[in-house]
């Protein structure tokens, strides 16, 4: 019940701030918040799982499933369980969520307790996200998951907030649509009795006259594949779908911009790896060139883009998307240490953009500007916290002893020598030279807008950053640091829930 209780503390809690006084909500949401991330943490150490949660073959921690509804010849289950890939996801969340609590004790000034309230119901449903075996109860969590941010942007953002919220709930809302209906064209296909998610991949797995599997070229099979691909690629997101991630980030407060690029992005690589790269493995060969394409394109112009901005909240934003194209090409192709790089990645970009947001947040709540533009020589005004934002983007371009640099290593070693992915060598190639155009956009701004003399277009005095601006930075920079020195940490747990996925599609 250790999943449920996870669950239940995080739920209660996000009611309990709700309803709390303004005056004490901070505190209160953050104190709650220990509990699930001191209760994941201690799932990480006692886990004793192996394999996939989605295969047969494989222990599953804490698994636990109970009849909920029956539809007609279709079961509904409570079913819940962690394996390699969704436990360092979900300490990834609870972590992002505490520590985003603290960072927005200074921005944050009105209606606190119904923020805080949202920002701990995020996490719970997230947190479902992650856990979540029954296809109907994970998409309750997934959708869920978009009220609370719509109105944390749409109340607490900026200027421009009403538009960015919506058009963060449209893209997002379609696009789930479609990948529903794509799923219900495949569960409908399959001789299954329910819609627990390990049944119907063991399903597709095995064939049968029913199944997808038996005809890999069949034109219903290649759409409900493209279906659910594009329905996830606008969650990650991936060009083209991207759009609507830089609004919502630069209208979003630092918060919400903390967990949406740190854990909300990885809701759409996550279900890709558990949907289209696991379900479908015969498919995957046919879509790889084209899947690797969209991979590197990406990489690429998500980071001219990024070259192109003058705020930093864009800056920042436009480099999720060329890190997710790195996501992306990993899982493509579909090697052992391919599509573990791919999902340490998910954990390492949601630490180091995390803590880029926050960095932007502090020298934001001190200057009121993030045009870059707009000043310069923060650093003698602000050096520790100017010191951590460089650490941050060194641990982004990918420096060696750095969670980025592994993950980035990982991806391309495994990228290089794939099988499935025809021209592979050129598509890492492509790939890797994103790393120079990161490099150039984040070398620029910094020099920009940390370095030379003293400058500020606004009319405020900068000062140090108080304690609580910078204590979850260094938390946050310490497990970068941890992450690139021993990635074992997690790496070996995620490959051996990755490695069966491999098995299916011949690639050891």
């Amino acid at each position: 019940m250790m999943i449920e209780t996870l669950l239940a503390v995080t739920f209660a809690g996000a009611l309990v701030t709700f309803l709390a006084p303004n005056r004490i909500a901070g505190k209160l949401a953050f104190a709650i918040s220990l509990i699930p991330a001191g209760l994941s943490l201690w799932l990480f150490t006692a886990f004793d799982g192996s394999g996939n949660a989605l295969l047969e073959g494989g222990e599953l921690a804490w698994e636990n499933q109970a009849t909920w509804i029956s539809l007609g010849a279709y079961d509904i289950s409570w079913y819940v369980g962690l394996d390699g890939i969704s436990l360092p996801l979900v300490v990834l969340t609870t972590i992002l969520t505490t520590l985003a609590i603290v960072s927005s004790w200074t921005p944050i000034d009105m209606r606190e307790s119904q923020f805080y309230g949202l920002v701990l119901f995020i996490e719970a449903n997230l947190i479902g996200v992650f856990v979540a075996l029954d296809f109907f109860m994970w998409f309750i969590f997934w959708e869920a998951v978009l009220i609370p941010m719509y109105l944390l942007i749409g109340v607490w953002g900026g200027p421009r907030r009403k538009y960015a919220a919506i058009k963060f709930f449209i893209y997002t809302n379609v696009a789930s649509l479609l990948m529903f209906g794509a799923f219900m064209v495949l569960v409908f296909s399959l001789e299954v009795t329910s819609f627990a998610l390990p049944e119907i991949a063991q399903a597709m797995v095995n064939g049968g006259p029913e199944s997808f599997a038996g005809v890999a070229g069949s034109t219903i099979a290649s759409l409900v594949f493209v279906a659910m691909f594009i329905g996830f690629a606008v969650k990650v997101p991936v060009v083209p779908f991207h759009t609507w991630l830089p609004d919502a980030h630069v209208e979003a407060p630092t918060p919400a911009s903390v967990l949406l690029a740190g854990v909300l992005l990885k809701m759409g690589t996550y279900a890709l790896l558990r949907f289209n790269f696991t379900m479908f493995p015969d498919q995957l060969e046919v879509y790889a060139i084209p899947i690797a394409a969209i991979a590197v394109i990406s990489v690429i112009y998500g980071a001219m883009l990024a070259l192109a901005q003058t705020d930093l909240k864009r800056i920042v934003a436009y480099s999720s998307v060329s890190s997710m194209g790195y996501v992306i090409l990993g899982l493509i192709a579909f090697t052992h240490f391919g599509v573990g790089g791919a999902t340490f990645q998910m954990v390492s970009h949601g630490l180091i953009s995390g803590l880029m947001f926050m960095a932007v947040g502090v020298i934001y709540n001190a200057t009121h500007t993030r045009m870059v533009t707009d000043m310069s020589g923060m650093a003698d005004r602000m050096p520790i916290a100017v010191g951590i934002l460089i650490a941050g983007a060194f641990g982004y371009m990918g420096l060696p002893l750095m969670s980025g640099f592994a993950a980035e290593y990982f991806i391309f070693f495994g990228a290089f020598g794939s099988d499935m992915l025809m021209y592979a060598p050129a598509f890492t190639a492509l790939a890797m030279f994103g790393i120079v155009i990161v490099a150039g956009y984040l070398l620029f701004a910094m020099q920009r807008t940390l370095f030379g003399p003293y400058r500020l277009e606004t009319d405020y005095e900068v000062g140090r950053a108080p304690l609580h601006d910078v204590a979850p930075m260094f938390v946050l920079l310490g497990l970068i640091i941890a992450l690139g020195v021993a990635p074992e940490l997690i790496f070996e747990m995620i490959l051996d829930s990755v490695d069966p996925i491999l098995d299916l599609g011949g690639d050891a």
